[in-house]
């Protein structure tokens, strides 16, 4: 669903520089968090020599044991779905 954000200024022009500037440097972070993520997720897979998505589904049957490591695992995958998220609805948003 479309939403809208409204902002009121007596100079639309430089907040709308400050404004996509901050985007773009948001982006960026998120971009950085991103591939943060990633590497740390290639880390588990490595080390337990199973994907994330097999984790996931083998961890939600119950066939693993809960363990301080695979709670860590699961909030990099929680982390990474956040991150992407955010960083879609920044790709998404267009400044009039």
């Amino acid at each position: 669903m479309l939403q809208q954000l409204t902002i009121t200024t007596t100079d639309k022009t430089t907040l709308k520089l400050l404004v996509e500037s901050a985007l773009e440097n948001e982006k960026k972070m998120l971009a950085l968090g991103i591939e943060r993520t990633l590497k740390r997720l290639a880390e588990f897979e490595q080390q337990f020599g199973m994907s994330s998505a097999e984790f996931e589904r083998r961890l939600n049957a119950l066939e693993l044991a809960e363990t301080v490591e695979f709670t860590d695992w699961r909030m990099e995958i929680g982390m990474l779905r956040l991150l992407e998220s955010q960083y879609r609805t920044l790709q998404e948003a267009q400044l009039d």
